[in-house]
Parts: structure tokens; C-alpha cells; sequence
């Protein structure tokens, strides 16, 4: 019998061949498609910089100097973009006329990039169809999270059914949300702070669901808020003090899904 120290060529090749294969059917069967972006600032250190910290987490980026420069991308790209981060000061075509006339639905989200944090620029970049604001100098990492965000807020599956109800029951409570009271199973008024009926809310809208901490940050803090993920661990435990004080009965109603999240678990019927 023969031996071989080593596989024969004709094996090896097969090998070669089958492993070449299944990569090539595995590009085949699942196009990765990373998100596209486009910085438009006139300068040029902050382009290379964002654009290289971007593209180093997974997006396709282009960056443009002006808004001439950006209409010339965007008439020759093939894809569209997912999203604008725009500078506000630029010669020519300042951010915000850029943002009001590319602003529309089903348009690229837009995150405005200034060095003029004053709370009125922010407010009128809002409103010209922005959807975030981050002033200069920022971290690329507070810019990264803030793309993050947007993006998965643009992704986030919209509520479809009785969302229109504006009283909401679950498990004999009852939450006004035109009103903003709640109610327990007695009937008795239990006094929420706006954080945490903002939190209830967004458990009410989506029962039965698991949700990150950075989802509840974004549908109840808001795009614009500092706060962190162990704050809504602070909010939840205060929200389950007054839910459980309240109640009869022994079933959790905000659940801990271990390195998850959290879970709302009784039914919801809106009204």
C-alpha cells in the first residue's frame, strides 16, 4: 500500500477548486450590501478622516467639497446613498440649502456637521429636513454612533393596526396617552415623570417585543438626547416599582431578556 506524506496534486486541486466554489456561491447567495455615504465638507483633512474611520466600520463612503461637487456624484453613482452628512459653512451652497432641497421622503437621511453648536442652528437645521446635528470638533466615534442611530431608526418597521388608538389597556391598566395618565387595575391615578411615560409608551406601541437599550434611547429619549444605556436601566426599575406596587398580580410585566434587552409581556388592545 502507498503513502503519502503529502495529498497528491490531483487531491489538492479538488480541494482548491471546492473551497474557490463555495466562496464564489456564498458571494453569490448572500451580496453583502454596506450603506452608503457621502461627506460633503470643503475640508479636506475632516473628508479623508471621517471617511477613512467609516469605511473602516463597514460603510461605502464618497466625499464631495461643495454641493456641485456632490450633484456631480450623485448624477454618475449607480446606487443611491443612505445617508448626508452635510458641513453647515461651505463657500457657494451652504449645508442647509443643500439639506432643504435633497430633503424628501424616501430621500438619504442627513446629519448636519457645524462648528456652530448654538441651539438655534440647531433648531433650523431640524427643520429643513435634517435628522441629526453634530457640532464641531466631535469625536469620529460620536459621529459613527449618530449614523448608527438615524440609519436604524430609518430601518426600524413601522407599527401597523390600531396604533391610532389613544388609550391603551394591559392587564386591567389603563394608559391615556392624550392625557398622559395612568390608571391601575383599582383604578387608582399613578403619577409617571416624563421620562418615564415616554417609557411606557414606546413598551405599550410595541408589546411583546424584544427591544435593545439603544432602541429604547431612540424611541424615548429622542435623537437628540446624552443620555446613556444604564439610564434606562434606572428608568425601568422605577417604572417596575410603581407597576408592581400597584398590581395584584404576581406576572412580570416588563421582562429582563439577559443580554438582549427588554421585553413588555402582556397584551395590548388600544382603543
Amino acid at each position: 500500500m502507498l503513502t503519502y506524506a503529502t495529498p497528491p496534486r490531483c487531491v489538492a486541486d479538488i480541494w482548491t477548486l471546492r473551497f474557490a466554489h463555495n466562496a464564489q456561491r456564498m458571494e453569490t447567495e448572500v451580496p453583502m450590501v454596506n450603506p452608503r455615504i457621502m461627506i460633503v465638507d470643503d475640508d479636506p483633512g475632516i473628508r479623508s478622516v471621517v471617511a477613512e474611520f467609516l469605511g473602516k466600520h463597514g460603510y461605502d463612503v464618497e466625499t464631495a467639497e461643495d454641493g456641485v461637487a456632490m450633484d456631480k456624484i450623485i448624477a454618475t453613482s449607480s446606487q443611491p446613498f443612505d445617508l448626508m452628512v452635510l458641513d453647515l459653512m461651505m463657500p457657494g451652497e451652504d449645508g442647509l440649502a443643500i439639506a432643504r432641497r435633497i430633503a424628501a421622503p424616501g430621500g438619504p437621511a442627513i446629519i448636519m456637521l457645524s462648528a456652530m453648536g448654538e441651539d438655534t442652528d440647531r433648531i433650523v437645521g431640524l427643520e429643513v429636513g435634517a435628522d441629526d446635528y453634530v457640532a464641531k470638533p466631535c469625536n469620529p466615534r460620536e459621529l459613527l454612533a449618530r449614523i448608527r442611530a438615524v440609519l436604524r431608526r430609518r430601518h426600524e418597521p413601522r407599527e401597523t393596526g390600531d396604533v391610532s388608538g389613544v388609550i391603551a389597556e394591559f392587564a386591567g391598566w389603563r394608559l391615556d396617552l392624550v392625557r398622559r395618565e395612568l390608571r391601575s387595575p383599582d383604578g387608582v391615578l399613578i403619577n409617571l415623570s416624563d421620562g418615564e411615560f415616554s417609557l411606557l409608551r414606546v413598551f405599550v406601541e410595541r408589546p411583546q417585543r424584544v427591544l435593545t437599550r439603544d432602541q429604547l434611547l431612540d424611541m424615548a429619549r429622542g435623537r437628540d438626547s446624552d443620555a446613556y444605556d444604564r439610564a434606562i436601566d434606572v428608568q425601568i426599575s422605577r417604572l417596575r416599582r410603581k407597576l408592581d406596587g400597584a398590581s395584584h398580580s404576581t406576572d412580570e410585566l416588563i421582562r429582563t431578556i439577559r443580554n438582549e434587552g427588554y421585553m413588555f409581556t402582556p397584551k395590548v388592545t388600544r382603543r
